[in-house]
């Protein structure tokens, strides 16, 4: 094969086609033309330190979307990405070289000097973030800002950016570059009588488009040029001129134009390095869309694939794709829905003057045969098919980190295979593998792989189950490369980031969160280390917030040892040792508080209370949940966590009756008293008839009131008239002028009520609360009460009752009853 001079005529000199990234139509017009010339080697525009990569393209496990991924070997987090899809040109040419045994290599500047440029002082340049996407043109998808070399030269024309299809779409009259181009190439069916013409036209006009702006902006390019230059004559030389060349249609005039050897050897000179390693990763069609933010070039990666694919009639068979896509949504689609669509969409075609129906046309049509003139179900068919979810796939012998790896295998073992559409996995930690699973996906968020997010489950809350909602993304492989710097396995990375987290930790809320955390991932070597520095922060730190916030996470921690087995004794050491210190700095720390500090007392009192239940329970029998091999064997928290229970309630009390701590504090130190059974009704409504005698304060007395019925208290006020009598008349004295003040508290307490615990005190309060109590008020008639107790129906459910709480086995006795069996 001789060259082509000017892309299209044979001549001397390499044949340059120049294509648009990921754009299918340049796909198949490169595979047209090298099908015609027959070249000796392929040159590709990309990092040559991948040359080594490139028949794993040929592996049956390789199916794009794929990427080659560079980072720095000392800090993998520097790293650049190169994305390919099927459609994508350069895809096309590797594959085309492979089938061929033809060498194919890359000739774009080496990754080596791109990741360098991120680390060079490019103070008062433009970071590579900035820079719009040229959409002719794939510069590696950086995982940082990737600042310019000093060194680089300055642009020859404008200081513009210029986006070359931008600015030709719109000399030609067009106001979208994405239509122009499906109208100029996708369409047109381009190249098909001569294999050669579309790449002879668009040099042209990207040579005019070079004259006009030089680099456009982008200076980097002049370097980058300059060193494909060079790797196109030493290919010639070796090839005896038969070479191909494809490269971002920016670049053709560059690597057309004459320049001596030692002009592009000088632009190179003095370039900073970094050691570099390269791998193929998997890719994803979302990721190729500009929405992603990578600026890849394309709006709809999955539009563009199904027009490379389809081997004819490609509206009809995307209308067929969308249709089937509705279906299985339940949305009625008829083979007429499909029909009137295609029509539609070729008739809107032809009235705007296009050659074929483009994705515009397409949509428009669905929007009115299938979506009945609503956006809402084109949201769907953007998302899904537009777009897409699709997850290219690399195969095992690619080269990864140790750390990448075992990965592999842990997703092979635990059948968890990664997946670019979001879903949800339930996890039963009662089963071997859910639990190796849970392991996993904690180990893994400790590394900062966020491959799984944790959610609320909406079946059981109980410790043993899990919900986790996975996504998998190709910066994942990233973060799997900077996490190879803890270890060679998942297990031991986790293990050495927890411990260092633990000693860097800057605050004991941070080290208490990481215990928990470090017991979620099953990490029992990281444990002691933090167990240590946990120990040693509880003891110097005298902030009795800090202390009461830490407290929670560190009790939640037992629960999570019972499900999973893990001895937790000096977990519970640690924790009841905390706990008595909050019993001991509580009360003073209460005392002289403004409203946003004592709200944010009360939220503490609230947490603490919940962990002191938590705590007695988590050592002493179990959940219920499962039982755990060993539990009890470690030792025990001192003096016991009856003795823990009954300080906190003295705790409480002293709380309760201490005119110096906030009406919010004491009201609900009063109302967890009573809700334990340590304080009487008429005890507590003793002393909310104090608090709201009028020698209090309203907006005191407020405050008391939102403290002792806020967080569900509304059932204690709909149940106990006397205490919805003493709110009622308190309200009533309010003096107006009081009234503004502790309105914003009152409205607060009461709109958290459920709207049927709403309305129940709205009909207490309209028939007066506290006239008629007890057998009386029951005998009067009042809605909802009936005039005495039901025995009969109390005893129906005691059988079920039993049954939840595990106290008897529960049969049918025939009659469709359960009969309670005393176990």
């Amino acid at each position: 094969m001789a060259g082509t001079e000017g892309g299209g005529g044979r001549g001397a000199g390499p044949l340059l086609l120049g294509v648009r990234h990921h754009g299918p139509g340049s796909a198949r017009a490169v595979r047209a033309a090298l099908d015609a010339a027959q070249p000796r080697v392929v040159l590709i525009e990309g990092p040559p330190e991948a040359d080594a990569l490139i028949p794993l393209a040929a592996d049956e496990d390789m199916r794009p979307p794929v990427a080659l991924l560079a980072h720095a070997v000392d800090e993998p987090g520097r790293s650049a990405f190169w994305p390919l899809a099927e459609f994508s040109p350069e895809w096309v040419a590797i594959r085309w070289a492979l089938e061929h045994e033809v060498p194919a290599r890359f000739i774009d500047l080496p990754a080596t000097h791109t990741l360098a440029w991120e680390k060079d002082d490019g103070e008062g340049e433009l970071t590579g973030e900035e820079q719009p996407p040229d959409p002719t043109d794939e510069t590696p998808t950086a995982g940082t800002p990737s600042s310019e070399p000093p060194s680089a030269p300055e642009p020859s024309g404008p200081d513009l950016r210029v986006d070359p299809l931008a600015v030709l779409a719109e000399t030609a009259g067009y106001d979208d570059p994405e239509r122009w181009w499906e109208d100029v190439v996708e369409h047109r069916g381009a190249g098909e009588r001569d294999a050669f013409a579309p790449f002879t036209a668009l040099e042209e006009a990207m040579g005019a488009l070079r004259e006009t702006y030089g680099v456009g902006g982008h200076e980097r390019d002049l370097v980058r040029e300059a060193y494909m230059r060079l790797q196109v004559r030493a290919a010639q030389r070796e090839f005896e001129d038969d070479v191909a060349v494809v490269c971002g249609a920016w670049h053709v005039p560059a690597l057309r134009q004459k320049t001596a050897v030692a002009a592009d050897r000088a632009l190179l000179k003095g370039l900073p390095k970094v050691k570099t390693d390269l791998t193929w990763v998997p890719w994803t069609h979302r990721r190729l869309s500009r929405a992603s933010g990578y600026g890849a070039g394309i709006d709809s990666p999955g539009w563009y694939g199904h027009l490379f694919s389809a081997p004819d009639r490609p509206v009809e068979r995307w209308m067929t794709k969308v249709a089937g896509l509705f279906r299985e949504e339940d949305r009625i689609v008829s083979p007429a829905h499909v029909i009137e669509a295609v029509r539609l969409a070729e008739t809107l075609a032809v009235m705007r003057g296009r050659p074929l129906p483009g994705l515009g046309e397409t949509t428009d049509a669905v929007r009115a045969m299938m979506c009945e003139g609503s956006d809402v179900p084109l949201a769907l068919v953007h998302d899904r098919l537009v777009v897409g979810d699709v997850l290219g796939e690399v195969p095992p012998g690619a080269p990864a980190v140790p750390l990448q790896r075992d990965l592999d295998r842990l997703q092979r073992k635990l059948r968890i295979k990664p997946e670019a559409l979001e879903r949800e996995l339930e996890l039963d930690l009662r089963k071997e593998t859910d639990a190796g699973r849970s392991r996993l996906l904690h180990r893994l968020r400790l590394l900062r792989i966020e491959w799984g997010e944790p959610v609320a489950s909406r079946g059981s809350t109980g410790t043993f189950r899990e919900t986790w909602r996975l996504r998998w993304e190709p910066e994942l492989a990233v973060r799997v490369a900077e996490a190879g710097v803890w270890g060679t396995t998942v297990l031991a990375a986790a293990t050495a980031k927890a411990e260092a987290d633990a000693i860097g930790a800057q605050s004991l809320a941070d080290v208490t969160a990481l215990a928990e955390r470090c017991l979620l991932a099953e990490l029992p070597d990281a444990l002691p280390v933090v167990m240590k520095v946990l120990a040693d922060r509880a003891a110097l730190d005298t902030d009795v917030g800090h202390l009461a916030q830490a407290l929670p996470a560190l009790v939640r921690s037992l629960r999570y040892g019972d499900v999973r087995g893990t001895d937790t004794g000096a977990l519970t050491e640690v924790a009841a040792g905390l706990a008595e210190r909050v019993f001991v700095g509580l009360p003073p720390a209460c005392a002289a508080l403004d409203a946003d500090a004592a709200e944010e007392m009360r939220r503490h009192v609230d947490a603490v209370h919940g962990a002191v239940a938590l705590l007695g329970d988590a050592s002493g029998h179990g959940h219920g949940d499962t039982s755990a091999p060993g539990q009890g064997d470690g030792p025990g928290p001192g003096p016991g966590h009856g003795d823990l229970r009954g300080r906190w309630r003295a705790v409480l009390r002293t709380l309760s009756a201490r005119d110096t701590v906030p009406g919010v504090i004491r009201g609900r130190a009063v109302r967890l008293l009573l809700d334990e059974g340590e304080l009487g009704p008429d005890e507590a409504a003793r002393l909310m008839g104090l608090v709201l005698s009028p020698g209090t304060p309203p907006a005191d007395a407020a405050a008391w009131i939102e403290g002792f019925v806020g967080g569900g208290g509304g059932l204690l006020l709909v149940h106990d008239e006397r205490l919805l009598g003493l709110v009622d008349a308190w309200l009533t004295r309010v003096p107006a002028e009081a009234f503004t003040d502790v309105l914003p508290l009152l409205r607060r307490t009461f709109s958290s009520y459920e709207p049927g615990v709403r309305r129940t005190l709205g009909e207490l309060v309209r028939r007066g609360p506290g006239k008629q109590v007890g057998t009386a008020a029951t005998a009067a008639g009042i809605p909802g009460f009936g005039a005495e107790l039901d025995a009969g129906r109390a005893d129906a459910v005691v059988p079920v009752l039993r049954l939840l709480l595990g106290l008897d086995d529960v049969v049918d006795n025939g009659d469709n009853e359960l009969v309670g069996v005393a176990g």
